[in-house]
């Protein structure tokens, strides 16, 4: 069973009819005994990193992801503000994140080199894989993926990104570090690539 983590965002049900489409068992659930129990652990969604945080919290989840699930290495994906939350700080809310991969998360510029920039990044932005990974298995390079952010992750270490894209600066657009794996696009709303991506880690 695959476990999509509720913490009151949207766009879970998106995920949950892509992995059954795909032929997975998924349960959205807010449990921690559920989450703790799961195979695999998803969290998705579109929201701000201080109210994302304050919801798992709220809820217990907090530790449980970051020992019981990632801590112990149990399989998880974030996607979105699940790649977000990862990292150490969040300059939206001036969030104190999960910490699980150092980094911050910071904003993307509106301007670069007197070229005005939109903010948010909505719609399909072209992905480069930097290193090989499992889950873009079948993936060509330079597919286009589906993005809805203000902000971006910046890992500490960059051999744990695995893939970027371009909105003004070259940010990770995709990450991995053991059997976590995140994306800052959705892949619920990518097409063929998108669901090509969420099957592979299903079966890593």
């Amino acid at each position: 069973m695959i476990a999509i983590v509720d913490y009151r965002a949207g766009n879970l049900t998106s995920v949950a009819r892509a992995l059954e489409h795909l032929g997975h068992r998924c349960e959205i659930t807010d449990r921690p005994e559920a989450i703790r129990a799961a195979q695999r652990v998803i969290l998705p969604g579109v929201g701000a990193a201080g109210a994302t945080m304050d919801h798992l919290r709220r809820l217990g989840l907090e530790r449980v992801l970051r020992e019981d699930v990632i801590g112990a290495g149990k399989p998880f994906l974030g996607i979105c503000i699940g790649i977000q939350i990862l990292m150490d700080h969040s300059e939206e809310d001036d969030a104190r994140c999960l910490g699980v991969v150092a980094g911050k998360v910071v904003r993307f510029p509106t301007a670069v080199d007197g070229r005005l920039l939109k903010v948010p990044q909505i719609g399909w932005n072209r992905v480069h894989q930097v290193r090989p990974h499992p889950v873009f298995d079948g993936v060509p390079d330079g597919s286009h993926f589906y993005f809805v952010n203000s902000y971006y992750p910046v890992p500490a270490e960059p051999s744990v990104v695995i893939a970027t894209a371009e909105h003004g600066v070259v940010f990770c657009a995709a990450l991995a570090r053991g059997r976590l794996v995140a994306t800052q696009f959705h892949l619920e709303k990518s097409g063929a690539a998108g669901l090509r991506v969420l099957d592979n880690f299903c079966r890593l």
